[in-house]
C-alpha cells in the first residue's frame, strides 16, 4: 500500500515541448461508486475503464469482503455480482482502505445500516483524517462508531439494527459526506433528505438514478434538497467509466507551462461539479478549448487540448467554483507561479483536511522552489513569477498525497531548475500510469531509487 513502503524521491526536470495525446485514467470518483452501487444491485453490473489504481482496487476488495463477486476481466473490464441493498454480509476481516478518504467514507455509508460491524483502518495519511463528518450523520440512522481520538481510523461502525430515515445539512461543502448519507439512506425506510448549500459534485445522484433508485434534486431557498426514497432493488447496470478530469488536470497544466507544448487529453468527463479549474485556467488566459463535445453515460465528455501558454494572469478565483475543483488548487497554484500577477484562492479551507493539509503542504514546496505564497486559514495566495520566471531547484515534501507529488513534478517541467519531492510512492493511489505518459509525451521524470 502507499504509503506504507519505501519512499520514492522523484524529481523532474526541464521539458522539451510536450506533444501528443495522454490518455487518462478513468475517473475515481464514477470508479469508486461502479463498485459500491454495483455491489449494492441485484445481478451483475459490467464496468469499463475502471481506474485501476490503489484507491479503487481497495474498494474493490472491500466489496468482496461485503459478500459481492467482483471480477477482474482485465484491461479495465470489471464485473460486479451485487448482493442487493441491505444484503451486506460482515466482513471477517479489517477492511483496509489505503489512502483513500472517498472510499473509506462512502463504504461506510453504505454499510451504516445494515445490521453489521465493520472495522476500517488506511495508510499512515487516511488514519490522521477525519471521519466524524461521516460518522456523526450516520449516528443519526442508529448506527454506531468507536474510532480514535478526534473521530480517526482505525474505526468500528455497528451498523444499525432497525434504521431510520434522516433529515440531514451537510455542514461543509462535501461530496463525501453528502453521498455517505445517500448510500447509508438506500436502507433506511421513508425518505432520507440530504440539504447542500453549496452544490457538491453530483456523480452519486447520477448513478443512483440509473441504478433505478428514487431520487429528486431540487433547488430551493434553503439550497440544494436532495431526497431519496429507501429500500428500492436496485438494478444492474452497463457502465463506461469517462477519463478523469482531475487527473487530466495534470498533463493539461504542464503543457500550459512547457514551451512550444501541444497536448490533447481525449475523453474528459466535464461534469459541472468537477470542470471549474478548467475555466479557472481559461479565465487566466490558457490555450485550453473543448474539442468534439458529447454525452456518454450520462455524462459529458470532451477532448481538451491544451497548448503552451505565456500570457497567463493572476486572477481571483470565484469562491463558490471551490467545490468544483477542489482537488485541482495544489495544481492549479503552480500554474500561478508561471502566470503574471497575483492569484487569490479562497473558500478553500476543506483543503486543510484533504489527504494533506493541501494549503500549507503546496505553500511550502512552493516556497522552496522561490515562489512567494500568503496563506489563512480558508484563502491562499501566489504571486506569479511569469513564464519563465519559476527558479525551482527545491524539494517539496510530499505528505503521502498524490496530488502534492504529482504537482511539484509538473513544476519541474517548465521551472529553470529541476523540482524534487521527497516521496512520488503515493501517484500510485489514482494515477498509477502518470510517470510513463508523462514521459510519452515528453517529461523528464527519474526517481532516485526502486
Amino acid at each position: 500500500m502507499s504509503g506504507h513502503g519505501t519512499p520514492i524521491p522523484m524529481t523532474s526536470r526541464r521539458a522539451s515541448p510536450l506533444k501528443g495525446e495522454a490518455h487518462v485514467p478513468g475517473d475515481k470518483s464514477i470508479s469508486h461508486r461502479s463498485l459500491i452501487l454495483g455491489a449494492m444491485a441485484v445481478g451483475e453490473t459490467k464496468i469499463s475503464g475502471l481506474l485501476e489504481g490503489e484507491d479503487v482496487l481497495d474498494t474493490a476488495k472491500a466489496m468482496q469482503a461485503f459478500g459481492a463477486e467482483v471480477i477482474n476481466h482485465g484491461g479495465g473490464e470489471w464485473s460486479v455480482f451485487g448482493v442487493g441493498v441491505g444484503g451486506f454480509a460482515e466482513p471477517e476481516n479489517v477492511i483496509d482502505c489505503g489512502n483513500s478518504g472517498t472510499g473509506v467514507r462512502l463504504i461506510m455509508g453504505a454499510m451504516a445500516t445494515s445490521p453489521i460491524t465493520a472495522t476500517f483502518t488506511g495508510d499512515a495519511s487516511l488514519n490522521k483524517r477525519p471521519m466524524a463528518r461521516v460518522t456523526d450523520p450516520l449516528a443519526l440512522f442508529g448506527a454506531q462508531s468507536v474510532g480514535r481520538e478526534g473521530g480517526r481510523l482505525p474505526m468500528t461502525i455497528v451498523g444499525a439494527a432497525e434504521p431510520v430515515p434522516v433529515r440531514y445539512e451537510v455542514p461543509v461543502p462535501s461530496a463525501q459526506v453528502k453521498s455517505a448519507v445517500l448510500l447509508a439512506g438506500l436502507n433506511a425506510p421513508g425518505k432520507t433528505v440530504v440539504i447542500e448549500r453549496e452544490a457538491t459534485r453530483d456523480h452519486s445522484e447520477r448513478m443512483l438514478a440509473g441504478f433505478g433508485a428514487e431520487i429528486t434534486v431540487q433547488d430551493t431557498e434553503e439550497g440544494r434538497v436532495i431526497t431519496l426514497t429507501g429500500q428500492p432493488e436496485l438494478k444492474p447496470q452497463v457502465i463506461a467509466v469517462p477519463r478523469d478530469p482531475s487527473s487530466a488536470a495534470f498533463p493539461v497544466c504542464a503543457a500550459l507551462i512547457t514551451p512550444d507544448s501541444d497536448v490533447l487529453v481525449p475523453g474528459i468527463g466535464l461534469n459541472p461539479t468537477r470542470a471549474g479549474l478548467f475555466y479557472t485556467l481559461q479565465d487566466m488566459g490558457a490555450d485550453l478549448t473543448f474539442e468534439n463535445p458529447r454525452t456518454e453515460g450520462g455524462e459529458p465528455v470532451a477532448d481538451l487540448r491544451a497548448k503552451y501558454s505565456p500570457d497567463m494572469k493572476g486572477i481571483e478565483v470565484p469562491p463558490e467554483r471551490a467545490a468544483s475543483m477542489i482537488d485541482e488548487y495544489p495544481v492549479l497554484s503552480v500554474v500561478a507561479s508561471f502566470a503574471t500577477g497575483t492569484t487569490m484562492m479562497a473558500g478553500v479551507k476543506e483543503l486543510r483536511v484533504k489527504e494533506s493539509d493541501r494549503i500549507d503542504a503546496m505553500a511550502k514546496g512552493l516556497r522552496a522552489n522561490g515562489v512567494t505564497v500568503e496563506e489563512g486559514e480558508d484563502w491562499w495566495s501566489v504571486e506569479g513569477c511569469g513564464p519563465e520566471g519559476v527558479k525551482g531547484g527545491g524539494t517539496a515534501e510530499s505528505f503521502l498525497d498524490h496530488r502534492i507529488a504529482m504537482s511539484f513534478m509538473v513544476m519541474g517541467m517548465g521551472a529553470q531548475n529541476p523540482v524534487s519531492v521527497d516521496d512520488g510512492s503515493p501517484i500510485a493511489t489514482s494515477f498509477p500510469i502518470f510517470e510513463r505518459l508523462m514521459g510519452d509525451l515528453g517529461a523528464h521524470i527519474t526517481r532516485s531509487n526502486g
